[in-house]
């Protein structure tokens, strides 16, 4: 998978590094003081570094834990998200990353029990109150952990700490070390969807909508929470009908009377990283659509994206209750 791997001298030696090299005895080791040194260099080609990226294993020293934005969650009054690593396998046309990060190149933080004490301190700060941490912000949660073990090392920690809610975000198939473990009552699975048609356009090497549902199908008979994340909503001229379709075929495969929640979200990116990711892909019809900019943000023109989410607000509310569905209601 990694023909060359890059290694922070602060690492070099710790346990998770030896591990993960391990796995890939063939690829070219590289030792940097900094990972930085690697990843935030401008003269980058992202399209061409997303060819064959390389890995970077390195140290999170401080901004692990971060407030979420206003808006963002799934009922929790308080919500954090973090990021065990940057950039993701997958080639979504529409993701930010490829507009904030230089490097195409992956990111591995293999510090996780840091992770942890910064989540304690934020437990002891909410005096034992829950609170949310949402994991998949800058990459998939599961795409890399048959390799990462993220989520081996964090859910038998999230078990230990009843207050504590993890959601899993991903799009990835990748869900054995999740049914190798008994499921927990503070953790969400929550799968992302769009259209069959956006999937094939613009979600290259996702897997398809049967794959990831029948993942849902084992962790939900394994008795694991699971979440349905509608974002973002796509235009197209058909968007009615294609979203009415999605809804259906994910509805009659699942129960949905044991579905955790169930979100939706508008198209939306930040005005320079939407420019980034045009001068990336300047052929891409997506990007050729309309758009509006406001308060530094660019998403559908404020009519078109209301119509849109009140169209897949009604059709959702025909498949679950109100009470688990959460429009991403996050500021212009």
């Amino acid at each position: 998978m990694f023909s060359t791997i890059y290694i922070e001298e602060q690492v070099a030696d710790h346990l998770r590094t030896r591990e993960i090299c391990a796995r890939f005895p063939q690829a070219t080791q590289v030792q940097c003081q900094r990972y930085g040194e690697v990843f935030n260099p401008k003269s980058q080609n992202f399209r061409l570094q997303k060819r064959k990226p390389a890995l970077i294993l390195a140290h999170k020293h401080d901004r692990r834990i971060l407030e979420t934005p206003a808006g963002y969650g799934i009922g929790g009054r308080n919500n954090y998200y973090f990021s065990h690593m940057l950039n993701c396998l997958y080639d979504c046309r529409y993701c930010f990353l490829q507009g904030m990060y230089r490097s195409a190149h992956y990111v591995l933080y293999v510090n996780y029990e840091d992770f942890g004490t910064d989540i304690d301190a934020l437990l002891d700060q909410a005096d034992n109150k829950p609170c949310w941490f949402f994991s998949g912000y800058d990459c998939d949660s599961l795409v890399l952990e048959p390799v990462s073990a993220c989520m081996q090392h964090f859910l038998p920690f999230f078990a230990a700490r009843p207050a504590a809610h993890i959601e899993i975000r991903t799009k990835s198939t990748q869900v054995r070390s999740l049914l190798q473990q008994t499921a927990i009552p503070n953790a969400v699975v929550a799968f992302s969807f769009t259209p069959a048609e956006i999937h094939a356009s613009l979600e290259h090497k996702v897997p398809n909508i049967e794959r990831r549902l029948e993942a849902m199908q084992k962790l939900q008979q394994a008795g694991w929470q699971l979440g349905l994340r509608f974002d973002p909503l796509i235009y197209r001229d058909d968007y009615r009908q294609q979203y009415a379709r999605l809804f259906q075929q994910v509805f009659s495969q699942l129960d949905t009377e044991r579905l955790h929640s169930v979100s939706l979200g508008p198209f939306r990116l930040p005005r320079t990283y939407f420019r980034n990711i045009v001068r990336l892909y300047p052929d891409e019809p997506l990007f050729a659509g309309s758009f509006a900019e406001s308060g530094g943000m660019v998403s559908y023109p404020e009519e078109l994206e209301h119509e849109m989410t009140g169209f897949c607000t009604r059709e959702l509310l025909k498949h679950v209750p109100e009470a688990v569905l959460f429009p991403c209601r996050l500021a212009a």
